[in-house]
């Protein structure tokens, strides 16, 4: 037996990671176990943007809390996370993105949000440089940006320092059942006697899940980010606008991103959840691209191999080069005088969806003791602290201090989730 623990969680990524602090922090015996490594995958492949402003009104509470934490967690954490909170800027194309921006505002005062409505003018303010003829954008001054290669990485040395066991490298084969309760988990390199398990396994939460027969709608498409060479200041907000998302870096260098595509490779799960996520697809359109390739070769030999979570370490997928050089295109567009940038490194990760587009979060009713932190369709890192910090509260004291019933996985087979309701 590899060991004994009150809690085992699955996944290293940002929101396993600051699970595992949390419950190290309050004291708990915590072991966490990721079959690759720290933020191996989708947590340091992400934007960076911690946003507030365009989320699902179910999550905003969490957001404005989430960002309360990440004002914070530089010294929480004894680290350097690159934190800069210089706003959240969403570009509107069309004078119909403005008026969806305008009823999201609803949103904000309900919650007491600075967003507001900007014009073209301050827009090419905040973008300094900035030539385009938008109607407008939506701008949250308290949102910000951190560097996402040293967050989950930060959260799982603090939770090391405060007594978590932190095992890399070894793959969880199996959540272990008994009469209906958890009883810990099954790895390679042994068994972990635990009473509770946390799943904050990502894109890889529902087919571990679906080991103790339960059915998690999730699947993931693929985003390609660049990096670019460093440029003169832009400005000090994360931005998504038509032509390119992208933010500014402490070195002068822009991550960018083909604004608002992703590739969606197909997989075994597709034919699956088809129907779960069909409305989704609909809301995105021809901003989704469709490919066959190796993702799905993968999956069919993941179908027969006998431990398929050893297969695969890290989710590694090439970036494709259609989103890289429309982003830099793009750049070009919005900064005529950026001058000679270019890109230095590409890469891509897999964002596990949800067909609403908000995550699961919450104790399951069978098995009992097991709590999930999943499906958080790429708002993970900037939820990351919270979700972290409510799951672990979760385990310790049966509830959470924030409303987590909207994100229940029940919400999916008896007909109370709202459905995809993305704004940005």
């Amino acid at each position: 037996m590899l060991g004994q623990a009150d809690v085992v969680v699955v996944g290293g990524g940002i929101v396993g990671a600051a699970t595992a602090y949390y419950l190290a922090k309050a004291g708990a015996k915590v072991t966490l176990v990721e079959k690759g490594e720290i933020a191996g995958e989708q947590s340091s492949r992400n934007w960076g943007f911690v946003r507030q402003q365009g989320r699902d009104p179910f999550e905003v509470p969490l957001a404005i809390e989430s960002v309360r934490m990440w004002e914070g967690l530089e010294a929480e954490l004894g680290a350097d996370l690159e934190w800069r909170q210089g706003g959240g800027l969403a570009v509107a194309g069309t004078e119909a993105g403005m008026a969806a921006y305008e009823r999201w505002l609803d949103v904000a005062r309900q919650y007491q949000m600075p967003t507001r409505l900007i014009g073209n003018r301050e827009v090419r303010d905040l973008m300094r440089g900035a030539e385009g003829s938008w109607p407008g954008a939506m701008y949250t001054p308290t949102d910000g940006q951190a560097e996402p290669a040293k967050v989950a990485p930060a959260f799982a040395a603090a939770a090391r320092a405060r007594g978590a066991t932190i095992t890399t490298g070894c793959a969880v084969d199996a959540i272990q059942t008994a009469g209906g309760a958890v009883t810990g988990v099954a790895t390679e390199r042994g068994e972990i006697r635990a009473r509770t398990v946390v799943c904050a396994a990502g894109a890889w939460s529902s087919r571990l899940l679906g080991g103790v027969g339960v059915a998690m709608p999730q699947l993931a498409i693929r985003g390609t980010v660049s990096r670019t060479s460093p440029v003169r200041e832009l400005t000090p907000a994360g931005v998504w606008a038509p032509e390119l998302a992208f933010r500014q870096r402490r070195d002068g260098t822009l991550n960018i991103v083909d604004g608002g595509a992703f590739d969606y490779d197909l997989v075994p799960a597709t034919a699956r959840w088809a129907r779960d996520f069909m409305p989704l697809w609909k809301l995105f359109g021809g901003n989704v691209r469709l490919g066959v390739g190796a993702p799905l070769l993968a999956g069919l030999l993941g179908m027969v191999h006998p431990h398929p979570f050893r297969a695969t370490r890290v989710l590694n997928p090439p970036p494709q080069p259609l989103r890289i050089g429309n982003a830099l295109a793009g750049l070009r567009r919005v900064f005529p005088d950026v001058g000679d940038v270019t890109v230095t490194r590409s890469w891509a990760g897999f964002i596990d969806m949800t067909p609403d587009m908000i995550p699961v979060i919450g104790p399951l009713d069978s098995p009992s003791g097991l709590v999930v932190a999943s499906g958080f369709s790429g708002h993970g890192f900037m939820l990351g602290p919270i979700a972290g910090r409510l799951a672990s509260e979760i385990v310790l004291r049966g509830q959470a201090s924030l409303d987590v019933a909207p994100f229940r996985l029940a919400r999916f087979r008896d007909g109370t989730s709202m459905g995809p309701r993305p704004l940005i």
